[in-house]
């Protein structure tokens, strides 16, 4: 079993018991069950995306204030 990535999204649905090959069997899914984990999946890359947008305002204003000092001289 490989670990688990960075941003790698977790199942809203309760793990199932692995079988004798090791492998948890396959379940299909209900259309309820694929929108809503698409909109769970959405709803994270909003956050992530909101976050690195946050870190790139305060970076901005960092090199605005910079600026500022540059052009006083």
């Amino acid at each position: 079993m490989s670990p688990r990535k960075e941003g790698e999204q977790v199942s809203i649905r309760p793990a199932a018991a692995p079988t004798e090959s090791g492998r948890k069997p396959w379940k299909k899914k209900t259309p309820v069950e694929v929108v809503l984990e698409q909109t769970a999946k959405l709803r994270e890359d909003i956050r992530v995306t909101e976050e690195a947008l946050k870190q790139k305002r305060k970076q901005l204003e960092k090199f605005e204030q910079a600026c500022k000092i540059f052009e006083a001289s």
